[in-house]
């Protein structure tokens, strides 16, 4: 096996015998053991071997972002506050994983609890992207995005509320799909804003997005919110051809977003000469509520945050503040000890936007403007098939570079947070590199339960281009 192979290449290398799925662990491993000092992607391995032989994973390992559980293995959000906590059940998706025959082999670093952009608030340290390791491989799914840019993996979870699949991907040189809101079960995981939160994976290419995408959803009894539809096998159909006669939508201001850099924006432009060269229809589109989308996610996240985390205060798991007097003393001092400076932050503002004198002016006009996206974005989907635009206006941020400036961050999900407020599909691929090889991306959004469309554009788009193939290098 070389490194940064593919799963669809572990695969055949399997049914072919040219190895085995021991073979396949030990070569992961002992990748894990050479190159993961340097990256701090993976906070913890288990020893746990390949077991299941039948499943369109079969023998694959993979690693789970650290806020989704795993029975017996500690999950701990990245955060202090659960340093010691074990899950004592599954999360549905790792089951669905399991009966895929893939297999977990440990938890990778992130933004504490999911809050952040650039992996910096995680109470492990930051992880470092392969590419540049002066670099944020992007949060809060940083360590899971680090590990299969560097080979350590094929495939790991990640978690996305505002962004933390696709910036990731998009700074790491990776495919990484952001499913319809209730396309994969929410059980077992640890929430952060839960009218936002998916879970997708993190791959090299498009069909091995496609073929975990698979395996990952499914009706759940334990979540409500799950679509009531049977899995679908996305790989089908991906033929490196676009759909005949499909229309493109190019928001109007794409390319003169606020903080947009040149380098991102010839990568674009160049993007879409290559859809027409592909046969799509570019159609210019205006979506006026679109730059709101960062402001209501400002307000509705911190929101739900504020809401989601006041279960952390000592009493019932995790870690409690010692030498406490009274019942206040324990959950004020346990919270203090426990959370980082970005929770506290956004719980702060996710109170003060509940609070009985600001609901009205702030969180139910935030509601109101997401009915308002959602309308816009169905209205819009009857004209075009697909939208498309870059991930972010970026290149990956320093470590170090954002964290006294947290708005600056904030901004770079201009073109990632509307569809996350209304729980509609987006695919990132790599679309190109900079003047100092650091990696950029595009996305393909879609209306509801469009994830077959997105795939079969992202896979045309990526047979065409062929940005995927390049690896970033010491990881050979």
């Amino acid at each position: 096996m070389k490194p940064f192979i593919t799963i669809k290449a572990i695969r055949d290398g399997l049914t072919n015998k040219k190895f085995s799925a021991v073979d396949v662990h030990s070569f992961f491993t002992k990748r894990i053991a050479a190159h993961n000092q340097k990256l701090n992607a993976i906070i913890e391995t288990h020893e746990q071997q390949p077991a299941q032989t039948t499943g369109p994973l079969a023998g694959i390992p993979f690693l789970r972002k650290d806020n989704i559980s795993q029975n017996g293995q500690t999950t701990s959000a990245g955060s202090n506050i659960l340093r010691n906590y074990r899950a004592p059940y599954n999360a549905t998706i790792i089951e669905n994983l399991q009966k895929a025959g893939a297999y977990s082999i440990g938890r990778t670093n992130m933004d504490e609890f999911g809050m952040g952009s650039t992996g910096e608030f995680s109470a492990y340290g930051p992880a470092k992207n392969p590419w540049n390791l002066s670099k944020s491989p992007g949060g809060s799914s940083s360590g899971s995005a680090a590990a299969v840019a560097a080979g350590l993996v094929p495939f790991a979870l990640g978690t996305e509320t505002g962004g933390s699949i696709r910036m990731p991907s998009s700074f790491c040189n990776l495919v990484g799909m952001y499913p319809t809101y209730g396309h994969n079960s929410r059980y077992g995981v640890i929430a952060f804003a839960s009218s936002n939160d998916q879970v997708g994976a993190f791959t090299k290419t498009v069909y091995d997005n496609a073929l975990v995408m698979s395996a990952l959803g499914g009706v759940d009894t334990h979540d409500a919110t799950t679509v009531q539809q049977p899995p679908k096998d996305y790989t089908l159909g991906l033929d490196g051809k676009l759909p005949e006669g499909l229309r493109v939508g190019i928001l109007k201001d794409a390319l003169t977003a606020e903080g947009m850099n040149d380098e991102v924006r010839a990568t674009f432009e160049q993007s879409l000469r290559e859809m027409e060269k592909l046969g799509a229809k570019l159609v210019h589109v205006d979506l006026p509520s679109w730059k709101y989308g960062i402001a209501i996610y400002f307000i509705i996240a911190r929101a739900e945050a504020a809401s989601n985390l006041s279960r952390f205060d000592g009493s019932l798991y995790g870690v409690r503040a010692q030498d406490i007097k009274n019942l206040k003393e324990m959950n004020e001092l346990t919270r203090q000890q426990g959370f980082g400076i970005e929770i506290k932050r956004r719980i702060l503002v996710g109170n003060f936007v509940l609070s009985a004198g600001h609901r009205d002016a702030f969180y139910n006009q935030a509601c109101k403007v997401r009915a308002l996206i959602k309308a816009e974005f169905d209205e819009l989907f009857k004209s075009i098939d697909v939208l498309m635009c870059p991930t972010t206006p970026s290149l990956p941020f320093g470590l170090g570079e954002t964290t006294s400036d947290p708005i600056a961050v904030y901004l770079s999900d201009y073109f990632i947070l509307p569809n996350n407020m209304i729980g509609t599909p987006a695919l990132q691929v790599p679309a190109g590199f900079s003047k100092t090889g650091l990696p950029i991306g595009v996305q393909f959004l879609g209306p509801r339960l469009s994830e077959s469309l997105l795939y079969k554009v992202g896979h045309a788009f990526e047979e065409h281009t062929g940005h995927h193939l390049k690896n970033p290098q010491g990881y050979e």
